[in-house]
């Protein structure tokens, strides 16, 4: 079909998620291979986020094709209240990985399906319905997820979100909510607020506290490294359920199997997807510790899905955790993460609208401001209209550079899977030079 085709089928017959559905100019992609996507007519794009941050394995790995169709010949599908071999190799698998004892795993279709039976297990559990999140983060598109979340493309459809959510301010230092001269200062006072909202909110009502493993799309905020424990400490003293959501920052984005093993916390839920099969199947996963687990022996679990434990996606997941762990890609998103963070050193040298780089294994992210001592954003936060006109300008630079990464706001993501080179983050950060030459633009001396 010719490629003129191809985009009009698309669009005249399928809806894109976050966009006005008129003047659409979507990438028209073929095929994928590493690193690299191909649209139709052959152009090559670096893909500089593993798309949303979960294509850990890279493109086209013929391992997962090839475990899936060996499924497919035995078994395409069956109910979920039925054992099937990749469920109970998968299940293992997650247990062997994660932290402490976080021992069994209820399966779903993605990230916003895991946090929304995170939410269900934690009020189950506790006899408890609220829970506190943060402003500062996302944690998926239905009702339950958005509401957990506080990404500002909710308030289209508020009126309506879920309730029994409460939410608060992060410890992002470089804009501390508190005006705090060090990190760990922000998290003290970070954790201080923290206490107060779960005490004014009566800590009684509070089923979980939920958090990122590390900060994501939200802008990859560093926790302070005392963080994530007093937050733990703070969960303990009320009863309160600790949630780490792990759906971008697990399977060893972050240079280690999982956000909070940074923090040496064990989670009472995790919420999982993404890397767990690299994106090349749809699955997520709810994973509790025993603890939890024991309580449902007597009493009903009441959640379900018909495709729940999927067979199929199933068994892309067990292959793409046998990958990772042959090819060594957790410890090597560790140190390809410090590759890219010396390399980072000349861009903010050079680019004085680079107000700030964070970064975690290969979960980093540029921020852009128009002064460094004020720290002005480039584009403001939840920027529309002309506000959003240089985030505009620098997505179609990169793009027509020969990437493809994730720009939002004033913030440029670089995410690349876990076994790109060394040579293609240098090609990537080339890229994002050129296009930071308009950013420059708009620095104000």
């Amino acid at each position: 079909m010719e490629a003129s085709k191809i985009i009009q089928q698309n669009c005249d017959h399928t809806l894109f998620s976050w966009s006005k559905q008129g003047g659409l100019s979507p990438l028209n992609i073929s095929h994928g291979k590493g690193s690299y996507i191909f649209d139709q007519e052959g152009k090559k794009y670096l893909d500089f986020s593993s798309q949303l941050m979960n294509v850990n394995i890279g493109h086209g790995n013929q391992r997962i094709t090839e475990a899936v169709t060996r499924q497919m010949k035995k078994l395409s599908y069956v109910y979920p209240g039925a054992t099937t071999e990749p469920r109970g190799e998968l299940g293992q698998l997650i247990a062997d990985v994660t932290p402490g004892n976080l021992t069994k795993t209820f399966f779903t279709l993605g990230g916003a399906e895991a946090i929304e039976n995170a939410i269900k297990i934690a009020r189950l559990y506790s006899g408890r319905h609220k829970i506190v999140a943060q402003y500062r983060a996302y944690h998926g598109a239905t009702y339950g997820a958005m509401g957990a979340g506080g990404d500002p493309r909710k308030h289209a459809i508020d009126s309506q979100i879920a309730p029994g959510f409460v939410h608060v301010e992060n410890p992002y230092f470089y804009r501390c909510p508190w005006a705090s001269e060090s990190i760990d200062a922000c998290g003290r006072l970070a954790l201080a607020h923290l206490e107060r909202v779960i005490q004014f909110e009566n800590p009684e009502s509070v089923a979980a506290i939920l958090l990122e493993g590390e900060s994501g799309s939200s802008g990859c905020i560093k926790y302070p490294p005392m963080y994530w424990q007093g937050v733990k400490e703070i969960a303990d003293r009320y009863g309160i359920l600790l949630i780490s959501d792990e759906v971008m920052s697990g399977f060893g984005r972050t240079g280690k199997w999982f956000g909070v093993d940074h923090h040496n916390v064990t989670p009472d839920i995790m919420a999982i997807a993404k890397g767990l099969t690299s994106g090349y199947l749809p699955l997520g996963g709810t994973v509790i510790t025993d603890e939890i687990a024991e309580f449902f022996q007597d009493r009903p679990l009441t959640i379900g899905l018909t495709y729940s434990a999927h067979p199929v996606s199933c068994t892309a997941g067990v292959e793409n955790i046998k990958i990772i762990q042959e090819e060594k890609l957790v410890e090597k998103a560790a140190t390809t993460g410090k590759y890219l963070e010396e390399k980072m050193n000349a861009l903010i040298e050079n680019h004085p609208s680079i107000g700030d780089f964070r970064n975690t294994g290969l979960l980093g992210c540029i921020e852009l401001v128009r002064n460094r001592k004020t720290k002005e954003p480039l584009a403001p936060w939840n920027a529309k209209g002309l506000a959003a006109e240089p985030t505009r300008k620098i997505a179609a630079k990169i793009r027509s550079l020969g990437m493809f990464t994730f720009v939002k706001w004033n913030y440029i993501f670089i995410a690349p899977p876990l076994n790109c080179s060394y040579e293609e983050i240098d090609e990537g950060l080339d890229i994002i030079s050129k296009a930071l030459k308009l950013a420059d633009e708009y620095f104000e001396v």
